[in-house]
């Protein structure tokens, strides 16, 4: 709850800036912590902040602490309430002697009330100051064990946004479905029997999380360019990262410096991304039907959540790493924990049956993970028009628009064998295409697309979410 509230903050307040959410109300925040930056699996995931219990002094070499001079300031007061609706219905008949038909409807309401917020500086001429000729202590365990980690980087916090009063987050979700059935048998001399079941199940949860003052809701950081000898330079530019300089050959070289990324800014650019991935897509359309069916039945029961998404994002990552995931520890409804384990059922049934290639079930867990990172990676907005989406617009509809994204920017609809979209499908898909920063336009049967100036990684992440689903939707 918390750290969705916050992330939700950040992306409404700072999208695409130096904020970065608190992910847990256990983390200790305060300027000049150290926090370590972990870059993810894929170049265009946002990084891991993991919070240390340690202060810059705690590392640093010599006897005179650096004592921060920092600067408040009223920022905003908040109050963000967030919804999601999920509704859908099963009706089959089985050779007119059966009926089955089964409703549900999720709905869930996230309200945060933060109040108003101050926010907390570093004077940083002064920190340049002070920490000039300051050597860090390189046989720290701290230094020690995130220099041994290739992908990490120190940085310390310069700013934070604290609440000034008591404050409140409230979850209320709502879980309700209907079932009913009928199955008859019908013989020559047999009297017809007739079986009728009719249940429904409600479930409802309301949570309320108080937050004390002066919590910390989110925090900047100055990377820091460590020389191998402990010397340190702050990193006070957005586009200059931090590192570990590594003391060899390769001194130059600094580890952890993530290089700049590959922003898709134009269609041939997304092309050789998707181009480079392909042999994931490809891993999921290879799968028996069956298995592709129960992946996305249970990915899409995921999807009604999107912190589940992240939980399932989580699971696969650290199977990816080779450690074993324990699903208790997995922050997510009962309901979701069974789609999750459902899919690692799956994983596992594709490494057992006889005609599995060798490492087919890393194979597919390498592609789930791709998929479920990319959909995680989603603004709160994209993710909700998203999941709209695939339920009104068809994920091959969708995958025949990534197509004209990548390519050449025009789709005709007579030729590509889709019917004319309604205003309503089409208006959803045009603000799901530019909630990440690609426009559709309709020119008569034609639609038109155009990648946005400097979009990032939003075409991208939302090609891949599109592309690995579908490959999960195809029939055969």
């Amino acid at each position: 709850m918390f750290a969705t509230a916050a992330r939700n903050f950040v992306e409404e307040v700072d999208h695409g800036g130096w904020l970065i959410p608190v992910s847990s109300l256990n983390d200790t925040v305060n300027l000049l912590s150290v926090v370590v930056k972990r870059k993810r699996f894929w170049i265009w995931q946002r990084p891991k902040y993991l919070p240390t219990d340690f202060h810059l002094n705690d590392i640093l070499t010599g006897d005179t602490p650096i004592q921060p001079v920092s600067i408040e300031t009223d920022f905003i007061k908040y109050d963000g309430t967030y919804g999601e609706n999920m509704k859908g219905s099963v009706n089959a008949n089985v050779f007119d002697h059966s009926s089955f038909n089964v409703e549900g409807k999720d709905s869930s309401k996230l309200q945060s009330s933060f109040g108003s917020l101050k926010k907390e500086e570093l004077d940083v001429q002064k920190l340049l100051r002070d920490s000039k000729n300051r050597l860090l202590d390189m046989s720290h365990g701290l230094v020690q064990q995130t220099m041994e980690k290739h992908r990490q980087v120190f940085g310390i916090v310069k700013e934070r946004i604290v609440t000034t009063q008591p404050c409140s987050v409230i979850e209320e979700v709502q879980q309700g479905g209907n079932c009913g059935g009928r199955l008859s048998f019908c013989g020559g001399k047999s009297p017809k029997v007739s079986l009728k079941e009719n249940g429904s199940l409600r479930k409802d949860s309301d949570v309320t999380m108080e937050i004390p003052i002066h919590t910390t809701i989110a925090y900047a950081l100055i990377e820091l360019e460590i020389k191998h000898d402990g010397r340190f330079e702050l990193c006070l530019l957005s586009d200059t990262k931090g590192g570990f300089e590594v003391d060899g050959p390769a001194s130059n070289q600094l580890l952890g410096a993530s290089r700049a990324p590959m922003s898709p800014s134009e269609s041939s650019h997304l092309k050789e991304e998707l181009e480079q991935l392909g042999e994931h897509f490809q891993v999921l359309s290879a799968l028996p039907a069956t298995t592709r069916a129960s992946l996305l039945q249970h990915i899409t029961k995921v999807m009604e959540n999107k912190e589940a998404v992240s939980s399932l994002q989580q699971v696969l990552e650290q199977m990816c790493q080779g450690k074993r995931p324990v699903l208790e520890e997995v922050t997510a409804t009962e309901s979701h924990k069974k789609s999750i384990q459902a899919v690692l059922d799956l994983l596992e049934q594709c490494g057992q049956t006889e005609s599995a290639q060798a490492n087919q079930s890393t194979a597919v867990l390498a592609a789930l993970h791709l998929i479920t990172s990319a959909i995680d990676e989603m603004t709160h907005e994209c993710y909700a028009v998203f999941w709209m989406c695939c339920s009104f617009t068809g994920l091959q509809t969708l995958k025949k628009l990534v197509h004209c994204v990548s390519e050449n920017g025009e789709l005709p609809l007579s030729s590509s064998g889709l019917a004319t979209p309604t205003e309503d499908v089409y208006e959803k898909t045009e603000h799901l295409f530019a909630s990440c920063q690609v426009s559709l336009k309709r020119d008569g049967d034609t639609v038109k697309t155009e990648i946005h100036q400097q979009p990032g990684h939003r075409p991208l992440v939302l090609c891949i979410a599109i592309k690995g689903l579908a490959s999960l939707d195809q029939s055969d």
